[in-house]
This record gives C-alpha cells, sequence and structure tokens, in this order.
C-alpha cells in the first residue's frame, strides 16, 4: 500500500537522524569536555529542529488522510503503526519551528549550567535559567492544549504516558497517601529492631564496575549493543541496537551504583528487547514512560530486593570486594542492606517505600508550574513544606540536595516525573501475575533467569506500542491499573 510504505520509510529516515541525537545527547552527559558545549548545544538544536521539520512535512498529512478510507485493509499491526505515526505528527506539527529551537537552546543551557550549579549549590543562578525553561514549557503546553482539548498539564503528561490525566494521577496518589506515611514509620520503626551491618569501604569503582557488569550478565544485558559508563545522573539512552545506560559511584557505598545499575538495566532490556521488525517506526518503541520505568523498577526493586536475588549476587560481592569473612557481606544481612528503609533527601538514592514521596511532591510542584498557580521562586519553601510533610526532613538552604538534585526540569520535562511511581505500581501489578505463573524465587536461585525475561517479553517487551498500556496490563495481570497490588507488596515485604 504506497502511502503506508511511504509513511514507513519516512519514520525510518526520521529513526536514523533521532539515533545521532540520542548518542550525542549520551555523550554530552558522559564524555564531552566544558568547553564543547556551546558548539554542542547549537549542532544539537539544529538537529532537533531538522528532526522536527521532517516530522512536519505535509505530505506526511496527505498520506495519513489517504489512509483514512484503507484503515479495514490493514492488519492490526498495520493499524495500531499508522495510529502511532498519526500520533507522533500531530504531536510535532502543532509546534512552531521557532519554540522547538527555543526549546532546545534553553534547555542545554539550563542542563549544563545545573551541572555546576547543583555542586555550588546556586539555587538564584539556576533560576534565572529555569524561568526561561518553565515559560517555554508552559507555552508548548498550552498550544498542545488548545490542540487536544485537555488542561496544559494533561497535554504534557500525555507525551510521558498516554491516555494518563492529572485527575488519574491525584486519585493514585491520594490513595497512596491515605496509607504510605505512616507505613514509613511503621517499616523504620520495625528496622530499628534489627538494623543492618553497613558494608564499610573504600570500595574502588573499578571493583564496583566489575561487579556491575557482572550482574548485567546475569540479567541478559547484551554487551555487543551496549554499555556502561558514569555521569551525574543516572539514565538509560541510545536506541536499541546501541543501548547507553550510565551510573555514578560511592566509593563508600557500592549498593548505590549497584541498584543504579540494575534499574537502568531494566530499561535496556526492554530496549533490547523490543520487536525488530518494527524497528525504526514509533509503534516499535516503549509504549509509555511510566510502562519503562515499571521495567526498571521490575528489575531494581521486585527482583534485586528479594531475599532469592540477594542471595544470588551476595556471593559476587564478597568476591568483588574480597569480603569473604565480612559479617556485612553474610546473605541475611545483606538482604537487610538492601531493604533498608530511611527517609533521605536524594530521589534516586530512595527506597522503594519512601520512593514515592518524592515524585508525589515533586508532581505538586510541577503541575501547579504549568498551570501557572506558582513561579519559579516559590518551589524552594515549598519543596521543604513536602519534604516536612512526607518524610520529616527539611531542604532549608540546601538546594543541591532539594529542588535542584534532578534534571529533568532542566530541559522542559514536566510531565515525567509521575511515571515513575505509576511504573513502580504497575511493576507490583506485573510481579502479582508472574508469580501466579511461575516459582519466581525458584528460577532466580536456579541462575537461570531465562524464564522471568521470557514472560515480560512475551507481555510487555514484544508488545511495544500496538496497543494501550491498559491494554498491555490487562492482558498481562487481568485488570488495568490497580493501586492495591503496590500496598499488598509493599506492606507484604516490609511488616
Amino acid at each position: 500500500m504506497e502511502p503506508l510504505n511511504k509513511l514507513e520509510a519516512h519514520f525510518k529516515r526520521l529513526s536514523h537522524f533521532q539515533h545521532l541525537a540520542a548518542i550525542c545527547g549520551w555523550d554530552q552527559a558522559t564524555m564531552m569536555p566544558d568547553g564543547g558545549n556551546q558548539a554542542r548545544a547549537d549542532a544539537m538544536a539544529e538537529l532537533a529542529l531538522y528532526c522536527h521539520q521532517q516530522s512536519t512535512q505535509p505530505e506526511l498529512s496527505d498520506w495519513l488522510a489517504e489512509l483514512d478510507d484503507k484503515l479495514e485493509q490493514l492488519t492490526p499491526t498495520q493499524k495500531a503503526s499508522v495510529a502511532e505515526m498519526k500520533r507522533e505528527w500531530q504531536q510535532a506539527s502543532v509546534l512552531p519551528d521557532t519554540l522547538v529551537k527555543a526549546k532546545s537552546l534553553a534547555g542545554a543551557k539550563c542542563e549544563h549550567a545545573w551541572r555546576q550549579q547543583r555542586q555550588d549549590n546556586d539555587w538564584a543562578g539556576f533560576a534565572k535559567n529555569l524561568k526561561e525553561v518553565v515559560a517555554l514549557a508552559r507555552e508548548e503546553a498550552h498550544i498542545r492544549a488548545d490542540q487536544k482539548g485537555c488542561a496544559p498539564y494533561d497535554a504534557l503528561l500525555d507525551l510521558y504516558e498516554p491516555g494518563m490525566t492529572a485527575d488519574r494521577v491525584d486519585e493514585v496518589f491520594g490513595a497512596l497517601k491515605a496509607w504510605l506515611p505512616e507505613t514509613i514509620q511503621a517499616v523504620v520503626d520495625k528496622q530499628a529492631q534489627q538494623p543492618p551491618l553497613m558494608p564499610k569501604g573504600p570500595f574502588t569503582q573499578a571493583q564496583q564496575k566489575a561487579l556491575g557488569e557482572q550482574v548485567m550478565q546475569q540479567l541478559g544485558f547484551n554487551f555487543a549493543q551496549g554499555r556502561l559508563d558514569v555521569s551525574t545522573h543516572p539514565f538509560c539512552g541510545g536506541v536499541p541496537t546501541d543501548v547507553r545506560i550510565t551510573t555514578r559511584y560511592d566509593e563508600q557505598d557500592f549498593t548505590s551504583a549497584l541498584m543504579g545499575v540494575i534499574h537502568e538495566t531494566g530499561h535496556a532490556r526492554y530496549e533490547q528487547g523490543l520487536p525488530k521488525d518494527l524497528a525504526g517506526l514509533p509503534v516499535g518503541q516503549a509504549r509509555s514512560m511510566g510502562v519503562h520505568e515499571s521495567q526498571s523498577l521490575f528489575f531494581e526493586m521486585q527482583l534485586a530486593r528479594s531475599e532469592a536475588f540477594a542471595t544470588l549476587i551476595c556471593q559476587r560481592a564478597k568476591s568483588a570486594f574480597n569480603r569473604q569473612n565480612d559479617p556485612a557481606f553474610h546473605v541475611e544481612n545483606f538482604h537487610r542492606v538492601l531493604t533498608q528503609v530511611a527517609p533521605g533527601y536524594i530521589r534516586v538514592d530512595a527506597d522503594e517505600v519512601t520512593y514515592p514521596a518524592h515524585i508525589m511532591l515533586r508532581y505538586d510542584i510541577e503541575r501547579d508550574l504549568i498551570s501557572g498557580n506558582m513561579e519559579v521562586d516559590h518551589i524552594p519553601e515549598r519543596w521543604d513544606n513536602a519534604m516536612q510533610q512526607y518524610l520529616g526532613l527539611s531542604t532549608a538552604g540546601n538546594y543541591k540536595n532539594g529542588c535542584m538534585q534532578d534534571i529533568h526540569w532542566t530541559d522542559g520535562s514536566f510531565g515525567y516525573f509521575p511515571t515513575y511511581t505509576l511504573g513502580a505500581l504497575y511493576a507490583a501489578q506485573l510481579m502479582q501475575a508472574m508469580r501466579q505463573q511461575l516459582d519466581v524465587d525458584g528460577i532466580i536461585a536456579s541462575g537461570n533467569l531465562s524464564p522471568i525475561f521470557d514472560w515480560l517479553s512475551q507481555h510487555i517487551w514484544q508488545r511495544a506500542s500496538t496497543t494501550s498500556t491498559d491494554n498491555i496490563l490487562k492482558d498481562a495481570t487481568g485488570e488495568t491499573l490497580n493501586p492495591a497490588h503496590f500496598r499488598e507488596y509493599i506492606q507484604g515485604r516490609y511488616l
């Protein structure tokens, strides 16, 4: 069918430039010298503009219109492919070129400066750049909202979690707020009766990287199509055939980097597991950031912090650090270390019980920022109040460990944060369904985790964007999102 063939060829060609942009972004975060930032920002802005222009070519509208009368002739996968191409075209075509380039430049400027400003605890300097980013994000949100007929924040949320709305997030997070604070306190009180013996460093970066790569191999990461590096903020980037993951190392606490590597490996396995026959097409991409996060949290929380997995990797850790006789590396204690719950300042280091609190406070702030109900200057106070309410901690004056700790707002990624906790809810629901069909702990104990990955491949990875998140969850678990599974899981593991 000629219009379909033309659309597919166009989007596959566009994916090659998006591939280059992804690798440039990885290099910017890991290898690029500081002096190269302005030239790289200019180049990436031009590349972003070119990709935008390619996504909004007039002929795309014509080809999509031609297919409207021929949809009954397409297979279900082809129909889904057309729907995703149309969705991507609509999302791109609604924004003017000038806004796309301005967003790219402002984001690159803000992010690059943030790397030093965070170290310096320089809120005033960061806020100046962030105000420009927020102004452009608001402009984008209103343009998208007018096109979709929805609230501005919903229009941004839909970019990361198609079909999700702030009303639904409010409902889910409201349910969490009803039980989470008292559960956090109950877990902290219980664990205080038998605190873990914490492993003491130093643990060299070379030792930690070697351990991380061993565990990545255990988790099925394909090193022929990916690699592990270091960055200020851990992330997974690149493309399915060239997945780049990063972590950061603390020589006094190896578990932070190890769990970060496992988390990013979950993202990477999803990317590497996407259907090859749909590569380069929107329908062949990950369904949403919430589903993406469900895979990283499935690996990090559901798998890696289980007793069975702690037993599996404890010996690896002993060998990596030459701690064969260290009581901190006894399996029972090692598991207590991995499941220690303690309210802290840093989101990426948070345990799975306190983590939703970090997300809920960010969601409340960015929702009100985009709607215009608050301004950038109000963020530190709002952040401090929420941290005290949820976790009993104050960040007054501590910007680097408070409202400046994340990279997301620096490039205008508003609407992203809720997907982290939505992903945790999805992951708990998926594990509950998996345990009904597989002996998960027995599989982990065997050292051959293939049945677990096969299940995920069948129910998540190979589905890509061929259907909605609700359908993926319903097909895999028998129901759409049900937050009750997360509560059952948390209270079952920790209480």
